[in-house]
């Protein structure tokens, strides 16, 4: 009696030693779990842009749907005319992530803004609290008027420093990006626009027009907003 238990226990400690270890590979369980499954980029045109979607994000867009499925594009509605009224672009935007967060307490929201559309953005941002901010996974910004020196965010348009340290038109007014979006946010400014660079250039002049046909701002868009989505940024 006692040897047949005996037996018996030995055969299931060899039983448990010789079961298979599965190893788990825990960096992709983590970007499964942080990444997203569904998600809408919210993008905000520029003064003088017909509604639809912004020239500044068109590249780019197209490379984050191809990388990244499940994916919408929003364009924001406001007028974007020569009188720098955005409110309503503001609301829209804030109205809309709140829309998003409602039916889908999941879903991953992008925000991208080119000059006027980049203002109308970073005055959003106060608003966007809570579960809206959750949702928010990343703001890409080009051409901001709203641009404040100093902040971790800023790059030019080759992602370097040399638009750091530089102010946007609407600064002395008492704008920026608050410092608890500054970490979500990628802030570019040419070297020279004179919209958001205006140490360097003057109002909007070519600087602030390249934005769409810049190749290395259309690949650190892309690469921003992939990694923000990923949950990899």
């Amino acid at each position: 009696m006692h040897i047949t238990k005996a037996l018996l226990a030995m055969g299931m400690a060899l039983s448990v030693s010789a079961a298979p270890v599965v190893e788990r590979d825990e960096s992709s369980i983590a970007e499964r779990q942080t990444s997203c499954a569904a998600y809408t980029i919210i993008n905000t045109r520029g003064t003088g842009e017909i509604q639809g979607p912004s020239s500044g994000f068109r590249t780019m867009n197209s490379n984050v749907q191809q990388q990244v499925s499940g994916g919408t594009i929003y364009s924001t509605v406001y007028s974007a005319d020569f009188s720098q009224n955005f409110a309503a672009g503001t609301t829209d935007i804030v109205n809309k992530v709140s829309s998003l967060v409602r039916a889908n307490s999941n879903v991953c929201v992008i925000l991208e803004g080119y000059s006027q559309g980049a203002a109308a953005t970073v005055n959003a941002m106060s608003r966007l609290t809570g579960t809206s901010f959750d949702a928010v996974k990343g703001v890409f910004l080009i051409g901001d008027p709203e641009h404040k020196s100093g902040l971790a965010c800023n790059v030019d348009q080759n992602g370097g420093t040399t638009t750091k340290n530089v102010n946007g038109l609407s600064v002395a007014l008492g704008g920026g990006i608050p410092s608890n979006w500054v970490a979500k946010t990628l802030d570019v400014c040419n070297y020279g626009d004179g919209v958001c660079d205006t140490a360097h250039g003057f109002g909007i002049n070519a600087q602030h027009l390249a934005y769409p046909q810049s190749a290395s701002v259309q690949s650190l868009g892309t690469k921003f907003v992939v990694a923000a989505l990923r949950g990899t940024a």
